[in-house]
């Protein structure tokens, strides 16, 4: 079984993992070493315990609050996913472009030119 040696507040711990699990128990010894730095920034040196305790409590205050979260929001989803798909709406969209109208007004003003021009040809 690995021994790691994991730092929290300044304090080096030798722990024993599973093999296979030395990144995890680093991870979390640098949560709990997150935890801790502010609290002997703010109260100085403090026994090792207390030091220990109050971080993991502040830790599970931050894990509570996220479960708490996870459960409004999973609430919510599932709120969400039970109703009913909305009616589908139909919408018209307008199919010639704007530009057009107008470039078929400019060929029939051409071809109405040119019928002129061959009733004149004819008519000569």
């Amino acid at each position: 079984m690995p021994e790691l040696e994991i730092t929290v507040g300044g304090r080096p711990f030798l722990v024993s993992c599973q093999p296979g699990e030395e990144h995890f128990l680093r991870a979390a010894a640098q949560l709990l070493d997150n935890e801790a730095q502010p609290l002997l920034a703010s109260m100085g040196r403090v026994p090792e315990a207390k030091m220990l305790l109050m971080a993991g409590l502040m830790l599970a205050d931050k894990v509570a609050a996220t479960d708490d979260e996870l459960r409004q929001l999973r609430t919510r989803v599932a709120e969400l996913e039970g109703r009913p798909a909305p009616e589908a709406q139909r919408v018209e969209v307008p199919v010639i472009p704007p530009q057009v109208p107008e470039t078929l007004a400019e060929i029939a003003a051409w071809a109405e030119s040119l019928a002129d021009r061959l009733d004149e040809r004819r008519r000569a």
